[in-house]
Protein backbone atom coordinates (compact mmCIF):
# COMPACT_ATOMS: atom_id res chain seq x y z
CA UNK A 1 0.00 0.00 0.00
CA UNK A 2 3.10 2.48 0.71
CA UNK A 3 4.63 1.51 -2.23
CA UNK A 4 1.89 2.58 -4.25
CA UNK A 5 1.51 5.73 -2.64
CA UNK A 6 4.95 6.59 -3.43
CA UNK A 7 4.77 5.54 -6.96
CA UNK A 8 1.99 8.37 -7.63
CA UNK A 9 3.76 10.73 -5.78
CA UNK A 10 7.00 10.13 -7.55
CA UNK A 11 4.53 10.00 -10.82
CA UNK A 12 3.07 13.72 -10.11
CA UNK A 13 6.16 15.14 -9.15
CA UNK A 14 7.64 13.89 -12.35
CA UNK A 15 4.68 15.55 -14.34
CA UNK A 16 4.97 18.70 -12.23
CA UNK A 17 8.73 19.08 -13.43
CA UNK A 18 8.04 18.62 -16.89
CA UNK A 19 4.97 20.65 -16.85
CA UNK A 20 7.28 23.56 -15.34
CA UNK A 21 10.53 23.03 -17.21
CA UNK A 22 8.06 23.10 -20.31
CA UNK A 23 6.40 26.39 -19.45
CA UNK A 24 10.01 27.80 -19.25
CA UNK A 25 11.42 26.72 -22.31
CA UNK A 26 9.72 28.39 -24.85
CA UNK A 27 7.62 31.44 -24.55
CA UNK A 28 4.58 33.13 -27.75
CA UNK A 29 3.71 37.01 -26.63
CA UNK A 30 0.40 36.88 -28.63
CA UNK A 31 -1.36 34.09 -29.51
CA UNK A 32 -3.65 36.17 -31.79
CA UNK A 33 -1.75 38.38 -34.48
CA UNK A 34 -3.79 41.27 -36.51
CA UNK A 35 -2.16 41.62 -39.76
CA UNK A 36 -3.26 44.33 -42.11
CA UNK A 37 -2.86 43.43 -46.16
CA UNK A 38 0.32 44.65 -47.63
CA UNK A 39 2.01 45.04 -44.12
CA UNK A 40 4.59 42.34 -42.84
CA UNK A 41 3.74 40.46 -39.53
CA UNK A 42 6.26 38.55 -37.12
CA UNK A 43 5.19 35.61 -35.17
CA UNK A 44 7.84 36.14 -32.11
CA UNK A 45 9.00 33.40 -30.41
CA UNK A 46 11.48 33.26 -27.10
CA UNK A 47 13.37 30.50 -26.18
CA UNK A 48 14.74 30.01 -22.41
CA UNK A 49 17.09 27.35 -22.82
CA UNK A 50 20.97 27.41 -23.96
CA UNK A 51 21.13 26.53 -27.25
CA UNK A 52 24.72 25.29 -26.77
CA UNK A 53 23.38 22.48 -24.43
CA UNK A 54 20.52 21.33 -26.38
CA UNK A 55 19.78 19.82 -29.91
CA UNK A 56 16.24 21.38 -31.26
CA UNK A 57 14.22 19.48 -34.62
CA UNK A 58 10.78 21.36 -35.27
CA UNK A 59 8.26 22.43 -37.58
CA UNK A 60 6.69 25.65 -38.85
CA UNK A 61 2.86 24.81 -40.48
CA UNK A 62 0.06 26.88 -41.40
CA UNK A 63 -3.44 26.01 -41.76
CA UNK A 64 -5.85 27.89 -43.77
CA UNK A 65 -9.53 28.62 -42.53
CA UNK A 66 -11.03 25.71 -45.38
CA UNK A 67 -8.65 23.31 -43.61
CA UNK A 68 -5.94 22.98 -45.71
CA UNK A 69 -2.58 22.34 -43.96
CA UNK A 70 0.63 23.27 -45.23
CA UNK A 71 4.52 22.54 -43.80
CA UNK A 72 5.98 26.26 -44.26
CA UNK A 73 9.50 25.48 -42.60
CA UNK A 74 11.60 22.69 -41.17
CA UNK A 75 14.41 23.34 -38.92
CA UNK A 76 17.21 21.98 -36.73
CA UNK A 77 19.90 24.35 -34.82
CA UNK A 78 22.43 24.63 -37.77
CA UNK A 79 19.74 24.64 -40.92
CA UNK A 80 16.29 25.02 -42.04
CA UNK A 81 14.47 24.08 -44.83
CA UNK A 82 11.84 26.53 -46.43
CA UNK A 83 9.03 25.51 -48.71
CA UNK A 84 9.81 26.41 -52.51
CA UNK A 85 6.87 27.90 -52.72
CA UNK A 86 6.80 30.09 -49.77
CA UNK A 87 10.63 30.72 -49.75
CA UNK A 88 10.23 34.67 -50.99
CA UNK A 89 7.55 34.77 -48.82
CA UNK A 90 8.83 33.68 -45.39
CA UNK A 91 12.18 34.21 -43.54
CA UNK A 92 12.87 31.73 -40.48
CA UNK A 93 14.87 33.38 -37.99
CA UNK A 94 17.26 31.17 -36.31
CA UNK A 95 17.85 30.97 -32.90
CA UNK A 96 14.67 31.47 -31.20
CA UNK A 97 12.73 29.78 -34.18
CA UNK A 98 10.43 33.19 -35.01
CA UNK A 99 9.05 33.39 -38.32
CA UNK A 100 8.10 36.18 -40.46
CA UNK A 101 5.36 36.73 -43.43
CA UNK A 102 6.66 39.50 -45.55
CA UNK A 103 3.55 40.77 -47.32
CA UNK A 104 0.51 39.58 -46.22
CA UNK A 105 -2.20 38.92 -48.30
CA UNK A 106 -5.62 37.16 -47.94
CA UNK A 107 -4.34 33.57 -48.59
CA UNK A 108 -1.96 33.81 -45.28
CA UNK A 109 -4.81 33.98 -42.70
CA UNK A 110 -5.45 31.09 -40.67
CA UNK A 111 -3.24 29.16 -37.66
CA UNK A 112 0.47 28.82 -37.30
CA UNK A 113 1.61 25.47 -35.55
CA UNK A 114 5.03 25.56 -34.16
CA UNK A 115 6.02 22.17 -32.99
CA UNK A 116 9.39 21.83 -31.17
CA UNK A 117 11.32 18.68 -29.95
CA UNK A 118 13.94 19.08 -27.39
CA UNK A 119 17.07 17.14 -26.18
CA UNK A 120 19.55 18.24 -23.29
CA UNK A 121 22.71 16.81 -23.87
CA UNK A 122 23.24 15.93 -20.59
CA UNK A 123 19.84 14.06 -19.91
CA UNK A 124 17.63 11.98 -21.66
CA UNK A 125 14.34 11.75 -23.23
CA UNK A 126 12.49 14.31 -25.61
CA UNK A 127 10.93 17.59 -24.46
CA UNK A 128 8.01 18.59 -26.90
CA UNK A 129 6.72 21.56 -27.32
CA UNK A 130 3.60 23.17 -29.16
CA UNK A 131 1.99 26.18 -29.68
CA UNK A 132 -0.28 27.74 -32.16
CA UNK A 133 -1.18 31.18 -33.12
CA UNK A 134 -4.00 32.69 -35.08
CA UNK A 135 -3.58 34.77 -37.43
CA UNK A 136 -6.27 37.21 -39.68
CA UNK A 137 -5.68 39.64 -42.34
CA UNK A 138 -7.74 42.57 -42.59
CA UNK A 139 -8.06 45.88 -45.34
CA UNK A 140 -8.50 49.16 -44.04
CA UNK A 141 -11.83 50.49 -44.27
CA UNK A 142 -12.20 53.75 -46.32
CA UNK A 143 -14.36 56.43 -44.75
CA UNK A 144 -17.98 55.10 -44.49
CA UNK A 145 -20.96 56.57 -46.52
CA UNK A 146 -24.35 57.11 -45.61
CA UNK A 147 -27.34 57.51 -47.40
CA UNK A 148 -30.97 57.76 -46.55
CA UNK A 149 -34.57 56.47 -47.47
CA UNK A 150 -36.69 58.49 -48.28
CA UNK A 151 -34.66 61.54 -48.67
CA UNK A 152 -37.44 64.26 -48.10
CA UNK A 153 -38.66 65.15 -44.45
CA UNK A 154 -40.75 62.24 -43.18
CA UNK A 155 -44.12 63.11 -40.96
CA UNK A 156 -44.17 61.67 -36.97
CA UNK A 157 -46.48 58.17 -36.73
CA UNK A 158 -47.06 57.98 -40.40
CA UNK A 159 -43.60 56.85 -42.11
CA UNK A 160 -40.17 54.98 -41.60
CA UNK A 161 -37.26 55.96 -42.76
CA UNK A 162 -33.80 53.67 -43.54
CA UNK A 163 -30.01 54.64 -43.32
CA UNK A 164 -27.70 52.62 -44.57
CA UNK A 165 -23.82 53.09 -44.01
CA UNK A 166 -21.11 51.49 -46.60
CA UNK A 167 -17.37 51.45 -47.50
CA UNK A 168 -15.62 51.52 -50.32
CA UNK A 169 -12.93 48.85 -49.31
CA UNK A 170 -12.30 47.10 -45.38
CA UNK A 171 -12.70 43.42 -44.15
CA UNK A 172 -14.26 42.19 -41.64
CA UNK A 173 -16.19 45.88 -41.08
CA UNK A 174 -18.33 46.64 -37.71
CA UNK A 175 -20.39 49.56 -38.11
CA UNK A 176 -21.76 51.66 -35.58
CA UNK A 177 -25.04 54.27 -35.52
CA UNK A 178 -24.72 57.56 -33.85
CA UNK A 179 -27.26 60.21 -33.64
CA UNK A 180 -26.28 63.88 -32.13
CA UNK A 181 -22.72 61.98 -31.37
CA UNK A 182 -24.83 60.02 -29.32
CA UNK A 183 -24.59 56.07 -29.61
CA UNK A 184 -27.66 54.12 -30.97
CA UNK A 185 -29.02 50.99 -30.22
CA UNK A 186 -31.37 48.34 -30.51
CA UNK A 187 -34.87 49.39 -29.54
CA UNK A 188 -38.82 49.40 -30.06
CA UNK A 189 -38.46 51.48 -33.46
CA UNK A 190 -34.62 51.33 -34.19
CA UNK A 191 -34.08 47.79 -36.03
CA UNK A 192 -30.54 46.68 -37.17
CA UNK A 193 -29.10 44.74 -39.99
CA UNK A 194 -26.59 42.05 -38.84
CA UNK A 195 -23.37 43.64 -39.56
CA UNK A 196 -25.44 46.62 -38.33
CA UNK A 197 -24.72 48.71 -41.94
CA UNK A 198 -28.53 48.89 -41.78
CA UNK A 199 -30.91 50.72 -39.17
CA UNK A 200 -34.57 50.78 -39.48
CA UNK A 201 -37.04 53.46 -37.68
CA UNK A 202 -40.43 52.41 -37.88
CA UNK A 203 -42.34 54.83 -36.90
CA UNK A 204 -40.59 57.97 -37.01
CA UNK A 205 -41.54 60.48 -34.09
CA UNK A 206 -40.24 63.64 -32.70
CA UNK A 207 -37.06 62.52 -30.46
CA UNK A 208 -35.75 60.46 -33.74
CA UNK A 209 -35.36 64.56 -35.67
CA UNK A 210 -31.16 65.25 -35.82
CA UNK A 211 -27.73 64.43 -37.47
CA UNK A 212 -26.97 60.84 -37.92
CA UNK A 213 -23.62 59.07 -38.44
CA UNK A 214 -21.73 56.01 -39.21
CA UNK A 215 -18.34 54.89 -37.81
CA UNK A 216 -17.02 51.82 -39.69
CA UNK A 217 -13.79 49.97 -38.07
CA UNK A 218 -11.88 46.33 -38.23
CA UNK A 219 -9.23 45.33 -36.22
CA UNK A 220 -7.06 47.30 -37.99
CA UNK A 221 -8.67 50.33 -38.83
CA UNK A 222 -11.51 52.74 -37.65
CA UNK A 223 -12.73 55.21 -39.81
CA UNK A 224 -15.98 58.12 -38.68
CA UNK A 225 -15.32 59.97 -42.03
CA UNK A 226 -17.15 63.44 -42.57
CA UNK A 227 -20.42 61.89 -43.79
CA UNK A 228 -23.68 62.37 -42.20
CA UNK A 229 -27.06 62.97 -42.76
CA UNK A 230 -29.87 65.25 -41.50
CA UNK A 231 -33.21 63.58 -40.38
CA UNK A 232 -36.20 66.05 -40.63
CA UNK A 233 -39.39 65.39 -38.92
CA UNK A 234 -42.55 67.13 -38.85
CA UNK A 235 -44.50 66.75 -35.52
CA UNK A 236 -46.69 68.56 -33.38
CA UNK A 237 -48.18 70.79 -32.34
CA UNK A 238 -47.19 69.80 -28.72
CA UNK A 239 -47.27 71.95 -25.28
CA UNK A 240 -49.85 74.60 -26.53
CA UNK A 241 -48.92 77.52 -24.30
CA UNK A 242 -50.66 81.03 -23.90
CA UNK A 243 -49.00 83.68 -21.91
CA UNK A 244 -48.93 87.29 -20.85
CA UNK A 245 -46.36 89.99 -19.37
CA UNK A 246 -49.05 91.81 -17.72
CA UNK A 247 -52.01 91.75 -15.15
CA UNK A 248 -52.63 89.02 -12.81
CA UNK A 249 -52.46 85.66 -13.69
CA UNK A 250 -54.43 82.99 -11.79
CA UNK A 251 -54.26 79.50 -13.02
CA UNK A 252 -55.91 80.32 -16.70
CA UNK A 253 -57.85 83.64 -15.93
CA UNK A 254 -56.05 87.25 -16.50
CA UNK A 255 -57.09 89.68 -14.46
CA UNK A 256 -56.17 93.29 -15.61
CA UNK A 257 -56.39 97.20 -15.19
CA UNK A 258 -59.18 98.90 -17.04
CA UNK A 259 -58.26 100.45 -19.93
CA UNK A 260 -54.92 98.72 -20.01
CA UNK A 261 -53.57 97.37 -23.39
CA UNK A 262 -52.25 93.59 -23.13
CA UNK A 263 -50.75 91.55 -25.08
CA UNK A 264 -51.20 87.75 -25.21
CA UNK A 265 -48.35 85.37 -26.71
CA UNK A 266 -49.77 81.63 -27.98
CA UNK A 267 -47.04 79.05 -28.31
CA UNK A 268 -45.96 75.58 -28.93
CA UNK A 269 -43.60 73.11 -30.48
CA UNK A 270 -44.25 72.74 -33.66
CA UNK A 271 -42.58 71.60 -37.17
CA UNK A 272 -42.98 73.52 -39.29
CA UNK A 273 -44.09 76.43 -37.21
CA UNK A 274 -48.10 76.82 -36.54
CA UNK A 275 -50.64 78.90 -37.66
CA UNK A 276 -52.86 80.31 -34.92
CA UNK A 277 -56.28 82.14 -34.26
CA UNK A 278 -57.54 83.66 -32.12
CA UNK A 279 -61.57 83.25 -31.20
CA UNK A 280 -63.57 85.23 -28.75
CA UNK A 281 -66.39 83.31 -26.50
CA UNK A 282 -69.46 85.12 -25.89
CA UNK A 283 -73.14 83.93 -25.09
CA UNK A 284 -72.48 80.62 -26.56
CA UNK A 285 -70.90 82.35 -29.58
CA UNK A 286 -67.72 82.16 -31.19
CA UNK A 287 -65.73 85.05 -33.37
CA UNK A 288 -62.21 85.02 -35.05
CA UNK A 289 -60.46 87.88 -33.82
CA UNK A 290 -57.19 88.04 -35.59
CA UNK A 291 -54.55 85.12 -37.01
CA UNK A 292 -50.81 85.14 -35.48
CA UNK A 293 -49.14 84.32 -32.60
CA UNK A 294 -49.96 87.70 -30.68
CA UNK A 295 -53.46 89.12 -29.32
CA UNK A 296 -53.71 92.35 -28.44
CA UNK A 297 -56.43 93.44 -26.03
CA UNK A 298 -57.68 96.70 -24.56
CA UNK A 299 -60.94 97.11 -22.15
CA UNK A 300 -62.66 99.34 -20.35
CA UNK A 301 -65.47 98.11 -18.57
CA UNK A 302 -65.44 96.67 -14.98
CA UNK A 303 -66.69 93.48 -13.51
CA UNK A 304 -66.35 92.56 -16.98
CA UNK A 305 -65.12 88.90 -17.96
CA UNK A 306 -64.29 87.26 -21.61
CA UNK A 307 -62.92 83.79 -22.64
CA UNK A 308 -60.64 83.81 -25.54
CA UNK A 309 -59.21 80.61 -27.14
CA UNK A 310 -56.08 80.04 -29.47
CA UNK A 311 -56.12 77.68 -32.08
CA UNK A 312 -52.74 76.05 -33.26
CA UNK A 313 -52.61 74.05 -36.51
CA UNK A 314 -50.16 72.49 -38.00
CA UNK A 315 -50.76 72.07 -42.06
CA UNK A 316 -48.37 69.41 -42.81
CA UNK A 317 -49.40 66.96 -40.04
CA UNK A 318 -52.43 68.36 -40.04
CA UNK A 319 -52.77 68.42 -36.24
CA UNK A 320 -54.49 71.25 -33.86
CA UNK A 321 -54.49 71.99 -30.38
CA UNK A 322 -56.10 74.67 -28.03
CA UNK A 323 -55.77 76.35 -25.02
CA UNK A 324 -58.74 78.57 -23.69
CA UNK A 325 -58.40 81.16 -20.83
CA UNK A 326 -60.34 83.84 -19.71
CA UNK A 327 -60.12 87.79 -19.20
CA UNK A 328 -61.57 89.62 -16.14
CA UNK A 329 -61.47 93.54 -15.85
CA UNK A 330 -61.01 95.03 -12.64
CA UNK A 331 -58.95 97.39 -10.43
CA UNK A 332 -55.73 96.05 -9.29
CA UNK A 333 -54.51 99.44 -7.82
CA UNK A 334 -51.65 101.52 -8.66
CA UNK A 335 -48.81 99.10 -7.33
CA UNK A 336 -46.27 98.71 -10.45
CA UNK A 337 -45.77 94.93 -9.12
CA UNK A 338 -47.96 92.08 -10.84
CA UNK A 339 -47.65 88.76 -10.33
CA UNK A 340 -48.56 85.75 -12.19
CA UNK A 341 -48.98 82.41 -9.62
CA UNK A 342 -51.65 79.71 -10.04
CA UNK A 343 -53.28 80.48 -7.23
CA UNK A 344 -53.60 83.49 -4.97
CA UNK A 345 -54.60 83.95 -0.85
CA UNK A 346 -55.94 86.16 1.07
CA UNK A 347 -52.99 87.37 3.66
CA UNK A 348 -54.29 86.35 7.18
CA UNK A 349 -53.20 89.81 8.80
CA UNK A 350 -54.83 91.51 5.67
CA UNK A 351 -57.84 89.69 7.11
CA UNK A 352 -57.64 90.59 10.40
CA UNK A 353 -57.25 94.25 9.98
CA UNK A 354 -60.37 94.49 7.86
CA UNK A 355 -62.43 92.80 10.37
CA UNK A 356 -60.62 94.94 13.30
CA UNK A 357 -61.28 98.14 11.26
CA UNK A 358 -64.82 96.77 10.71
CA UNK A 359 -66.06 96.22 14.34
CA UNK A 360 -64.68 99.41 15.33
CA UNK A 361 -66.26 101.62 12.99
CA UNK A 362 -69.46 99.65 13.94
CA UNK A 363 -68.76 101.22 17.72
CA UNK A 364 -68.22 104.17 16.76
CA UNK A 365 -70.99 104.51 14.87
CA UNK A 366 -73.27 102.94 17.85
CA UNK A 367 -71.44 105.81 20.23
CA UNK A 368 -72.43 108.11 17.87
CA UNK A 369 -75.90 107.73 17.57
CA UNK A 370 -76.72 107.00 21.14
CA UNK A 371 -75.07 110.15 22.49
CA UNK A 372 -76.37 112.51 19.97
CA UNK A 373 -80.19 111.33 19.20
CA UNK A 374 -82.63 113.92 19.89
CA UNK A 375 -84.76 111.81 21.68
CA UNK A 376 -81.91 110.89 23.99
CA UNK A 377 -81.39 114.88 24.72
CA UNK A 378 -85.34 115.63 25.49
CA UNK A 379 -85.20 112.79 27.90
CA UNK A 380 -81.79 114.14 29.65
CA UNK A 381 -83.65 117.62 29.98
CA UNK A 382 -86.64 116.18 31.54
CA UNK A 383 -84.62 114.48 33.79
CA UNK A 384 -82.66 117.06 35.21
CA UNK A 385 -82.30 116.85 39.42
CA UNK A 386 -84.34 119.39 41.32
CA UNK A 387 -81.42 121.82 41.95
CA UNK A 388 -80.86 122.95 38.12
CA UNK A 389 -84.65 124.08 37.99
CA UNK A 390 -85.03 127.79 38.24
CA UNK A 391 -87.71 127.81 40.74
CA UNK A 392 -88.43 125.59 43.54
CA UNK A 393 -91.26 123.13 43.17
CA UNK A 394 -94.58 123.93 44.83
CA UNK A 395 -97.50 120.92 45.16
CA UNK A 396 -100.20 121.93 44.16
CA UNK A 397 -101.52 125.70 42.41
CA UNK A 398 -101.57 128.15 45.48
CA UNK A 399 -101.66 130.76 43.17
CA UNK A 400 -103.15 130.32 39.84
CA UNK A 401 -102.53 133.38 38.25
CA UNK A 402 -98.93 132.54 37.98
CA UNK A 403 -99.59 129.48 36.24
CA UNK A 404 -102.28 131.12 33.88
CA UNK A 405 -101.04 131.36 30.24
CA UNK A 406 -100.05 129.49 27.14
CA UNK A 407 -98.66 126.26 27.34
CA UNK A 408 -97.57 123.68 24.57
CA UNK A 409 -98.15 120.65 24.77
CA UNK A 410 -94.93 118.12 24.63
CA UNK A 411 -95.25 114.35 24.24
CA UNK A 412 -91.98 111.82 24.80
CA UNK A 413 -92.99 108.35 23.36
CA UNK A 414 -91.85 105.69 25.79
CA UNK A 415 -91.73 108.01 28.48
CA UNK A 416 -95.14 107.08 29.76
CA UNK A 417 -94.49 103.28 29.46
CA UNK A 418 -91.22 103.37 30.89
CA UNK A 419 -92.17 105.85 33.55
CA UNK A 420 -94.63 103.18 34.27
CA UNK A 421 -93.06 100.14 34.18
CA UNK A 422 -90.16 101.66 36.57
CA UNK A 423 -92.44 103.24 39.04
CA UNK A 424 -95.24 101.70 40.91
CA UNK A 425 -95.99 104.10 43.76
CA UNK A 426 -98.18 106.62 43.63
CA UNK A 427 -96.16 109.48 43.91
CA UNK A 428 -94.57 108.44 40.72
CA UNK A 429 -97.32 108.17 38.74
CA UNK A 430 -98.71 111.85 39.91
CA UNK A 431 -95.06 112.83 38.69
CA UNK A 432 -95.52 111.08 35.40
CA UNK A 433 -98.88 112.84 34.78
CA UNK A 434 -97.13 116.04 35.86
CA UNK A 435 -95.22 115.98 32.65
CA UNK A 436 -98.28 115.82 30.26
CA UNK A 437 -100.20 118.62 31.87
CA UNK A 438 -102.30 120.39 29.00
CA UNK A 439 -103.74 123.62 28.93
CA UNK A 440 -107.24 122.21 30.01
CA UNK A 441 -105.20 120.85 33.69
CA UNK A 442 -103.80 124.59 34.18
CA UNK A 443 -106.99 126.32 33.75
CA UNK A 444 -109.27 123.99 35.74
CA UNK A 445 -107.17 124.66 38.55
CA UNK A 446 -107.56 128.61 38.09
CA UNK A 447 -108.31 129.69 41.88
CA UNK A 448 -111.56 131.88 42.26
CA UNK A 449 -109.69 134.99 44.27
CA UNK A 450 -111.19 137.94 41.95
CA UNK A 451 -108.09 140.41 42.67
CA UNK A 452 -105.93 138.35 40.34
CA UNK A 453 -107.93 136.83 38.00
CA UNK A 454 -107.73 137.91 34.06
CA UNK A 455 -111.14 138.96 33.83
CA UNK A 456 -111.15 142.12 35.20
Amino acid sequence: MEATGGTALYVCSVLFILTEASSEFIHIPSLIHHGMEGQSLLLSVETRFPLDEVEIQGTWSHTRPSGTRTTLVTFTKENSITDMMYRNHLRFREPNVSLSIQTLNQDDEGDYHLKLNIQFHNKTGLILEEKTVYVTVDVPVSPPVIEKSPLYAVVEDKANVTLTCSVKRGTRVVFQWLRDDILLGPGDRYHFSQDNSKVLISPVRKEDKGTYRCVASNPVSKEEGNSSVELNVYYGPYNLEVNSGQGLRTGEVFTINPGELVFFECQADSNPPNSYVWISKSRNTTQVITEGPRLEVRSYRLAQAEEYLCRAFNNVTQKQDEAQFTLVVASLGTGKEKHTQEGNSVSPLAAITVCSLFVIGCMLLFFIRRTCHPKRVLMSIYNRPLSEQKRPHRSGHEDATEDFGIYEFVSIPGKMESAQASCRSLACLESVQDMHTTIYDVIRHVPETPSHSLLQ
